[in-house]
């Protein structure tokens, strides 16, 4: 839409649906690059992405050309499809259902890029279970604890 102009960073996060359904990570690398490819395709920005084990941190320059489920959406969908079709684990691989979006301001993206990218430094500390809840709590989401991630600890 001509003179439409937005400037929206935001943060997604979502989980592995199944105990023996982790996130290969041998296979990290392949899979950031097809969620890139993924991200670029529905015209959005990639600003860094990292799939733990158990779950995903996803951030991008977020363009409101397409609405945010759909394109969540899209990007679980497709990575759990590359997963499937490559076998990289034993069984069938999917995204539990539902994520986190967390904004931030253009000031906060170094910060949130380095968190990102260090994930593993991080859940040598902190479980991702507390991590989830610390990001809910530090926006102020209210929630229902029924309807979080199933975790695997």
């Amino acid at each position: 839409m001509a003179n439409t102009y937005a400037q929206i960073y935001i943060q997604f996060v979502f989980a592995v649906f199944g105990r023996g359904n982790f996130v290969p990570q041998k296979h990290k690398e392949e899979l950031h690059k097809y969620i890139s490819g993924i991200v670029a395709k529905r015209n959005q920005k990639l600003l860094a992405v990292n799939c733990m084990r158990d779950h995903c941190h996803l951030f991008i320059g977020y363009k409101p050309t397409v609405l945010m489920t759909d394109f969540i959406r899209d990007v679980k969908a497709a990575s759990s499809g590359l997963i499937n079709e490559k076998k990289w684990i034993v069984g069938k691989f999917a995204w539990q259902e539902g994520y986190g979006a967390f904004s931030y301001s253009r000031s906060q993206i170094d910060y949130v890029v380095n968190y990102i990218l260090n994930q593993e430094a991080h859940h040598r500390k902190k479980k991702f279970k507390e991590e989830y809840l610390d990001l809910l709590h530090e926006f102020e989401i209210e929630y229902n604890e029924r309807y979080l991630f199933e975790w695997y600890e």
